[in-house]
């Protein structure tokens, strides 16, 4: 079976984090959301790249959703969710989801 990329699921748990919470009006719906994908794609993380990396991108992950908070004041809540959630998918790829591309996992 075809796995999904890590970049997709991390930056669909910070879109879909925000969308729960936003369309649901509970916002702790929402953070089950971003948090139930952050396991999944830590898990993915860990399996594929290590500790080290897997640790350095949850770190991320928490970044980018803290920071979604300040720069949404800057550029709107939707433009932010996703300038986040592509650079997280970016990070992601880097680090991680590019080894299955070029064939090195």
């Amino acid at each position: 079976m075809a796995r999904i990329p890590t970049a997709v699921v991390a930056a669909s748990g910070l879109v879909g984090g925000y969308g729960v919470a936003r369309w649901s009006k509970k916002r702790p719906l929402g953070g089950v959301a971003l948090a139930a994908a952050g396991a999944v794609a830590a898990k993915e993380w860990e399996r594929q790249a290590g500790g080290a990396t897997a640790a350095a991108l949850c770190g991320m992950y928490v970044a980018a959703f803290a920071g979604s908070h300040p720069l949404a004041k800057k550029i709107g809540a939707w433009p932010s969710v996703f300038a986040v959630a592509g650079g997280m998918a970016l990070a992601s790829w880097v680090a991680v989801d590019h080894r299955r591309c070029d064939g090195t996992t």
